[in-house]
């Protein structure tokens, strides 16, 4: 894209100078100039003659997310974030905005990230529209992504370690694609368990799982714990007790079984865990 501005005068170096004031150039530009026509003078002083006349011109590069960048500005100003400075990256799948300002952000991150989220989805819609290919957009400000990135990674390794225990499926909190994807990616990476997402657009939450054919580790030790206390309460009180002559036996190996708990449902049984609370001034 072409920046130019036409100035005249009487000599060509007139000319050129009223044409870069008439241009308002930045500084780190650089303005380059073409004679467009040379003066001349009046016919005896007195007849017919013209100014020169000068082009000055700059180039600048097409930028393609600049009516996205507008757009991010202007929300953020009605958040009450004047000074942001807007970066991107860009490749041939994702588009990446990084916001650095001097206020305090949190109104633009929002609880958990909902109001940062909006943002991101409305970018999208501005980056997308009228163009054939579909890309990506994410949105950062400050270090949130990374901090976020960060605890639902510890929070899928918590609770895969307790499916990976006890063996009950644990259901997380909705989550967006973004937040879903981390989640699964870090089970992944845990030998036992497995996870899938449930439900349906804003409520699509991630179900961890165990493995099909895997155990729980603790292998219902409650269980066997309380059989071989019972075991060892009879051979220690009611053979001892006959042993040792005296009339009172222990008939605790006569009563019948406790019945075994039954499983709990995933849905009864499964807690909702996963839920974050931001710091707003992250």
């Amino acid at each position: 894209m072409i920046k130019e501005a036409i100035g005249t005068g009487a000599s060509v170096v007139e000319a050129q100078n009223n044409a870069v004031q008439a241009l308002q150039a930045p500084e780190d530009v650089e303005i380059r100039y073409e004679v467009l026509e040379q003066p001349k003078a009046k016919l005896l002083g007195l007849f017919g003659g013209s100014l020169a006349k000068v082009r000055a011109f700059y180039e600048i590069e097409d930028d393609p997310f600049a009516p996205a960048k507008a757009y991010i500005d202007t929300i953020l100003k009605s958040l009450g974030v004047n000074d942001a400075q807007i970066a991107v990256e860009a490749d041939a799948e994702e588009v990446r905005f990084a916001i650095t300002c001097e206020d305090d952000y949190g109104s633009v991150i929002g609880r958990r990230g909902e109001t940062l989220d909006a943002i991101q989805y409305l970018t999208r819609l501005v980056i997308n529209r009228g163009n054939e290919g579909y890309k990506r957009v994410s949105i950062n400000v400050g270090n949130y992504r990374e901090k976020r990135e960060n605890t639902l990674r510890a929070l899928a390794r918590k609770n895969a370690a307790k499916v990976r225990k006890y063996g009950r499926n644990v259901v997380l909190e909705p989550m967006n694609p973004y937040e879903r994807r981390i989640i699964h990616t870090t089970v992944q990476e845990i030998e036992g368990v497995t996870s899938h997402s449930v439900g349906s657009d804003s409520e699509r939450k991630v179900v961890i799982t165990l493995e099909e054919g895997v155990k729980p580790t603790n292998g219902g030790g409650y269980n066997r714990g309380g059989r071989g206390g019972n075991r060892g309460g009879n051979r220690g009180g009611g053979r001892g007790g006959n042993r040792g002559g005296g009339r009172y036996q222990n008939d605790r190996s006569k009563e019948p079984a406790a019945p075994a708990r039954a499983p709990r449902s995933d849905s009864a049984g499964a807690s909702l865990y996963g839920k974050i609370e931001v710091n707003k001034s992250e």
